[in-house]
């Protein structure tokens, strides 16, 4: 029977798709919200016909048959064609790599399926610059196309499969698109925008030229347009093969020598393997012989990605073999603590065939992971000696991960707590700046420990009451703020031979304390009366404290909690309750100023027992709301205070 099957009529029928929601809401948004950037269409699209034709080299070492010649092209060379029409308005970007089924196209084309579509919506809106930074990164580049596009279509056959599973998608980018299945002689995939009046520059040659050479010349595959010896303008001939002109240099970067490297052609390679608009802060590339040998080429990113503090989020290099690309996020090559940094690494020693599960298990893997997490702290110290800005601004976007590696890189601990940044007493701001030599050289000679304090923010540290007899000694502490900092510093150990010791614990002996003289601070005189008004005040605040002592280490306030030596601290417990975990009840001592006004009005009022229970449970609140705690019932809190107020 010569007509088709009812199966291949419907298969051949066009059907009409609407968007998922999301990217309905990303196309209005980003066609109204991007004016000076339009020209990242282009970056973005060559991008995934680059993406796409790694793909097929990394599938065809399991299939080499996939990369077989083709009666549509007798070269099986991967590649990437630019073609345009300058009278029609229209530009083309077309690849021989692995291209997609119809399946395939509906889910890529239809939908964002990457995590994070929310965080990229809610950030895509006012701040041009920002939204072009952000396309690449949540991978949505191919939505770019409708900035300059009134409709684009996309043609396309999945590697391995027979000529008349192609794919024909089409849309104008207003809620809809159609997938149609078409007959397709070559795999791959072609990207046809038609261009809106206004945006008809670039069908022009000279401008493809300019951007491709501008935005892609690092990609390692040849991107050709027309040669402008055919005088056909850009348009694809119907048979035949056109001469072409390959634009950029199609070699990888990293295995070029460095010498013959711009410095703009690593920063725009950057920008291709990261989808970032801007420049990283610093990179190194680097190609080791010998035992082992690999090319790294690594850079620190100047702005942090939305799910950096997310540890199950992808991350790592990408991994080629002998240049052969073989996955994304390879995430063995780095330890967790610099996930931040992003590159390349190619090594000639790896089997092809390397899986995720065989790189956990290789001792190769292993020295490497170790050697290139020395060239990221390379970089770093290079940047902190000869950039103070451009390390200020690393340590405000990557701080709190790198802390991590105090736990987790043992081996480079060293070179790790001298590139930590601090916020102490000793400035006026709440910047992390100062450095622990810093610190050190500061102190006085006699000091023996390095005094930190830890708290929800830097001005909640700094108010603190535990600190005002070391600001009265002029002795400097470090304000630790981030949630991470209570953790890491459990783990510092020592640092030149000085204790960290948290101020908040213990019983402080000030005597010993270095610096001028003691601070004398007015006392009662009756040391057994005060003794018996604290035991008095122990009775009436029961359980929720384990002592009520006095303490010399208060000048000003009236009050203050101090943790037993070895208990957990005050924001570390948040975090975990926060995780969920459930924690014993924390019962800290009061320590109190015995010469303060309040603690003398408190002896005076002995006899009224309300008046005291009031006045002795103001201390403890008080005491509580410095450290960062909550109040069990603020509600009695204010009727409390509001009655001492009109005693």
């Amino acid at each position: 029977m010569s007509a088709e099957s009812t199966a291949t009529k419907t298969r051949r029928r066009a059907r009409t798709r609407a968007f998922q929601a999301e990217v309905r809401q990303l196309l209005k948004l980003m066609i109204h919200s991007l004016y000076s950037h339009k020209e990242i269409f282009l970056r973005e699209l060559i991008s995934n016909a680059s993406d796409a034709c790694d793909r097929l080299r990394f599938e065809a070492i399991s299939k080499p048959e996939l990369l077989a010649p083709e009666p549509s092209n007798k070269n099986s060379e991967l590649s990437i064609e630019v073609d345009f029409d300058a009278d029609e308005g229209w530009v083309e970007i077309s690849d021989n790599g692995i291209g997609m089924s119809e399946d395939e196209v509906v889910q890529q084309l239809g939908t964002i399926a990457k995590s994070g579509t929310s965080d990229f919506l809610a950030r895509l809106s006012g701040d041009e610059q920002q939204n072009a930074q952000l396309i690449g990164q949540f991978g949505v580049g191919f939505y770019s196309s409708f900035i300059v596009a009134s409709r684009v279509e996309v043609r396309t056959r999945r590697a391995g499969l027979s000529a008349d599973a192609g794919v024909l998608w089409s849309s104008d980018g207003q809620g809809k698109f159609t997938v149609k299945a078409m007959a397709r002689q070559r795999r791959g995939t072609s990207v046809r925008l038609y261009l809106k009046d206004e945006e008809r520059q670039f069908a022009e040659a000279w401008h493809l030229r300019s951007l491709i050479q501008r935005y892609s010349d690092h990609i390692a595959f040849p991107v050709s347009l027309p040669s402008s010896a055919d005088g056909n303008d850009g348009k694809k001939e119907g048979s035949g093969e056109a001469a072409r002109d390959v634009v950029n240099t199609a070699q990888a970067l990293w295995t070029r020598p460095k010498r013959e490297i711009k410095p703009e052609e690593y920063r725009e390679f950057y920008r291709h393997i990261a989808r970032d608009n801007e420049d990283p802060l610093c990179y190194a590339h680097n190609q080791v012989e010998g035992r082992r040998e690999y090319s790294s080429l690594l850079y620190v990113p100047r702005r942090a990605p939305f799910d950096l503090f997310n540890r199950e989020s992808p991350r790592g290099v990408k991994l080629y073999v002998q240049r052969v690309f073989i996955m994304d996020d390879a995430e063995q090559f780095l330890p967790l603590y610099l996930r931040f940094a992003r590159g390349v690494v190619d090594s000639k020693d790896l089997p092809l065939n390397v899986s995720r599960e065989l790189l956990q298990q290789n001792d190769d893997v292993r020295a490497m992971r170790q050697a290139l997490a020395r060239r990221v702290l390379d970089m770093l110290d290079r940047l902190a000696g000869n950039d103070a800005d451009g390390y200020r601004s690393f340590w405000k976007e990557f701080g709190r991960v790198f802390k991590e590696g105090v736990v987790e890189d043992p081996s480079n601990r060293e070179r790790i707590l001298a590139l930590l940044r601090f916020a102490t007493t000793a400035s006026d701001n709440d910047e992390q700046e100062a450095t622990l030599a810093d610190y050190v050289k500061r102190k006085p000679a006699d000091q023996k420990e390095i005094y930190y304090i830890a708290a929800a923010t830097p001005a909640a540290a700094r108010s603190s009451p535990q600190l005002e007899i070391f600001t009265k000694r002029g002795l400097e502490v470090l304000l630790l703020s981030d949630p991470i900092d209570e953790w890491m510093v459990g783990h510092l150990g020592t640092y030149e031979e000085l204790r960290f010791r948290d101020v908040t614990r213990g019983a402080l002996a000030v005597d010993e304390l270095p610096g001028a003289a003691p601070v004398e601070v007015a006392r009662n005189a009756d040391a057994e009366d005060v003794a018996g008004l604290l035991q008095r005040m122990k009775s009436v605040l029961g359980e929720a404290v384990s002592d009520v002592r006095a303490t010399a280490r208060l000048t000003d306030s009236p009050s203050c909690l101090a943790l037993a030596e070895h208990e957990m601290g005050v924001q570390m417990q948040r975090i975990l309750r926060a995780s969920g975990q459930e924690l014993p009840d924390s019962k800290p001592a009061l320590e109190i100023n015995t010469g303060h006004a309040l603690f003398k009005r408190l002896a005076l009022r002995e006899g009224d027992a309300g008046m005291f229970e009031d006045l002795t449970r103001l201390f403890h609140e008080q005491a509580m709301l410095t450290q960062g705690r909550e109040l069990a019932n603020p509600g009695d809190f204010v009727r409390r205070v509001n009655r001492l107020l009109e005693a």
